[in-house]
């Protein structure tokens, strides 16, 4: 599987006391704060969005291309997989009447269960791959399974309202804002069963999939408030999600057949394609919607 890089103690204890600091600064000044205005919103996804872009080049400097490449690849991949969180959550808070003001709190608690939880997905995943090479199949076949459900569904979410109801059933006298947080939790959990098995088909190297993971979850928060209201514009974003699990599914499986490894390269580039190309098929539908002498 993937050359693993170099990183002990220290590398991870760096980057978990960076996070840390980082939530605490978030919590007291950030995203997290009650009043979430968009202009807010705007500033601290792209705190964020530098701070991944800044540790991709510092690991590309440190530990060469390959590595760099293999981050990059998996961080557009979560921040793509976590546009879709934004829709679930959307659904989430509106179902459940969620105040905007406990919002931030309520994303920024459940986004932090996830992560731990994903943690131990990422370990056992990364280590089950390196152990056994036949584990490649099944996350193939989920891979795929996802994608093509993704495309049949034409890119309609009913996760959402089934998460919402499972947490009304188990818990049906918690507070609204209580119960959101338990739902958002699980959907972070339900999504990781996607996003884990994708990631870890682009590499293999915990820390680099557990550090894609963290800043794109991170950074979810704030692109929450700043998109929410407009992620609906891109009609063709889910089918374009949908493509790329089931090529990187195609990917796994072609490793598995051949032996030989798509070049990172080439899978960030192809991620990259896929998602420009959904996002503007997304805008240009949506002009041409508003716009009646093009209909």
């Amino acid at each position: 599987m993937t050359h693993h890089i170099a990183a002990g103690p220290l590398a991870w204890g760096g980057l978990l006391a960076f996070l840390a600091v980082m939530i605490a600064v978030d919590l007291r000044v950030g995203s997290a704060r009650h009043a979430m205005t968009i202009g807010r919103a705007a500033l601290w996804s792209g705190i964020w969005i530098v701070l991944a872009v800044a540790f991709g080049a510092g690991l590309w400097l440190a530990e060469g291309a390959g590595a760099g490449e293999t981050y990059f690849a998996g961080y557009v991949m979560e921040k793509a997989l976590s546009l879709d969180n934004v829709f679930v959550f959307t659904l989430i808070f509106s179902a459940l009447a969620v105040p905007r003001g406990e919002q931030p709190r309520v994303l920024l608690w459940g986004i932090l269960i996830a992560l731990g939880l994903r943690a131990i997905f990422i370990f056992a995943g990364a280590e089950a791959l390196e152990s056994y090479s036949w584990v490649a199949w099944p996350f193939a076949a989920l891979l795929a399974w996802t994608g093509w459900r993704i495309l049949r569904s034409g890119g309609e979410h009913g996760e959402g309202e089934r998460i919402v109801a499972r947490v009304r059933k188990r818990f049906p006298h918690v507070q609204p804002a209580v119960a959101a947080l338990l739902a958002v939790a699980l959907a972070d959990v339900i999504f990781a069963v996607d996003s884990v098995p994708a990631i870890l088909a682009i590499t293999t190297d915990p820390f680099v999939v557990f550090a894609a993971n963290a800043f794109a979850l991170l950074g979810l928060r704030a692109l929450f408030f700043l998109v929410a209201g407009a992620v609906a514009r891109f009609a063709y974003l889910q089918l374009g999600l949908g493509v790329l699990l089931i090529g990187i599914a195609g990917k796994l499986a072609y490793g598995e057949v051949t032996g030989e490894k798509l070049s990172t390269s080439v899978t960030l580039g192809a991620i990259g394609a896929v998602l420009i190309t959904a996002i503007g098929a997304s805008l240009l539908e949506e002009r041409r919607a508003l716009d009646p002498s093009t209909r």
